[in-house]
């Protein structure tokens, strides 16, 4: 564990909810993590094609319990303060690899280690690209209300960006001076949040 000045440092997530090649929202998840680099926190983050699961299914959980997979992914959501989900719009929805990984999660209570608590608690922030003109908006609502049934609370800024394909340089930073702004925004946003939580 981490202290300055006696305050915990926040621990943040960053999970895409594309494992797509050149993802638009795996390239907001890259300009996200350098902006979580520059503040007083410590970031981690994944590719969910590192956790492959099957499609959610309550015969399969039944019978062969969750996948281990499933575990893992639980166990980081639990180990970290605050979690960014950047999540591309799958025909005005949730793309189908973040929802999938949400369900299992959900079905996660504990392992070999003890409890786990993936959601309750927790701190989210909400992000999304798009080559549209709604920066991936109706996706967006539709997490937000996926993720507060769960337990979880969200804060109110959330970062899209529309126009995606021309929207970053060729290091994933963001060219758009306002998206950029907006994402620093909802970065700090997330940090200071979760510090507060994490010292109650």
């Amino acid at each position: 564990m981490v202290w300055v000045n006696k305050v915990k440092v926040p621990k943040i997530l960053i999970v895409p909810g594309s494992a797509r090649g050149g993802s638009l929202n795996t390239r907001l998840a890259a300009s996200a993590f350098r902006v979580f680099s520059s503040l007083d926190c410590e970031v981690t983050r994944i590719s969910l094609k590192d956790y492959p699961l099957p499609l959610f299914n309550g015969d399969l959980e039944t019978q062969k319990g969750p996948p281990e997979q499933a575990i893992k992914l639980a166990r980081l959501f639990d180990l970290h303060d605050g979690i960014m989900l950047v999540s591309p719009e799958y025909n005005t929805s949730v793309s189908p690899l973040l929802k999938n990984a949400l369900d299992w999660v959900s079905r996660i209570k504990g392992d070999k280690r003890g409890k786990i608590v993936p959601y309750e608690g927790k701190i989210l922030a909400l992000a999304s690209a798009s080559p549209g003109n709604l920066g991936g908006i109706r996706g967006l609502s539709h997490l937000r209300h996926i993720i507060t049934s769960l337990g979880a609370t969200i804060i109110a800024q959330q970062v899209t960006v529309s126009g995606a394909v021309s929207a970053f340089d060729d290091m994933d930073n963001l060219t758009n001076e306002r998206a950029a702004d907006k994402l620093n925004d909802v970065c700090d946003s997330l940090v200071k949040t979760a510090r507060l939580l994490s010292m109650k």
